[in-house]
């Protein structure tokens, strides 16, 4: 294959794969509009049934209705800034298919990514089960108590700072380095690889998603706001500079949060 015939199937590649990527997270994003109209109905408000007061006033149904939420949230947060890192993938599978090596789809690596924020949602979504069944969350999901919200907020402010969030971000925020150092044949390699991209992705986030706990899960402004701060942090020149700043920003108001606590119980 020449040279200008490849630029062109990778030109082409990326074309079609950004345009699935936005298609996805256009369809996360209006599922969340469609939540937020529909909240006063949803289960976990317990302005709209004040019963739910234990966790055995939860049924299947309800809790399953919590994980795809949030599973719905990590897709509209986590893949614009998981995109270059899926764009390479695919670039650096168009050059080996040219060479005569076998191909992989781009649909198993973004599926493989997908299924590690699917399995955090599902563990976000008991957290919030026992908050509200302690009684520590408002009827808009959000922290009742200054404590709970302060601390959540220094947890997160304070992460930013640590040697795993910056391990974890450099991994993101390199992604030809990581996807020749990782590269794996096969579906199988290639599932494995998502994985192993998205569990660095979480150990960068993980604290960060914790928020939507102090501001309303469904708080669709701190959703997008979060969604920013992690774009910013990948791609960015000098995006770990700014998820550092962020980190002072956060343990400031979580300070600040804990001290009203204390002069105004």
């Amino acid at each position: 294959m020449s040279g200008t015939a490849l630029k062109t199937l990778l030109r082409r590649d990326r074309l079609v794969v950004g345009l699935a990527l936005a298609v996805l997270v256009a369809a996360a994003w209006l599922y969340l509009f469609h939540l937020d109209r529909e909240m006063p109905d949803m289960p976990m408000s317990s302005a709209a049934m004040p019963g739910m007061d234990s966790m055995h006033a939860w049924s299947w149904v309800d809790v399953g209705t919590l994980v795809v939420m949030w599973a719905v949230m990590m897709v509209a947060m986590m893949v614009p800034s998981a995109a270059p890192m899926i764009l390479t993938f695919t670039a650096v599978h168009r050059r080996r298919a040219a060479e005569g090596r076998p191909a992989i789809p781009t649909a198993m690596f973004v599926l493989a990514y997908v299924f590690v924020w699917t399995a955090f949602a599902i563990l976000a979504a008991l957290a919030q089960l026992e908050l509200h069944a302690a009684a520590l969350l408002s009827s808009t999901m959000a922290a009742e108590s200054r404590w709970l919200a302060g601390g959540l907020l220094v947890l997160a402010g304070v992460f930013q700072w640590t040697p795993l969030k910056h391990a974890c971000l450099s991994a993101c925020r390199s992604p030809l380095s990581f996807v020749m150092r990782h590269w794996r044949e096969g579906r199988g390699g290639a599932f494995v690889m998502g994985v192993r991209h998205a569990l660095y992705c979480l150990g960068c986030c993980w604290a960060l998603m914790g928020l939507l706990f102090v501001v309303g899960v469904m708080n669709l402004l701190w959703i997008a706001l979060i969604g920013v701060t992690v774009l910013v942090e990948k791609i960015m020149p000098r995006g770990d500079l700014v998820g550092r700043v962020a980190g002072v920003v956060l343990i400031v108001a979580g300070v600040w949060l804990a001290s009203a606590a204390v002069i105004s119980p």
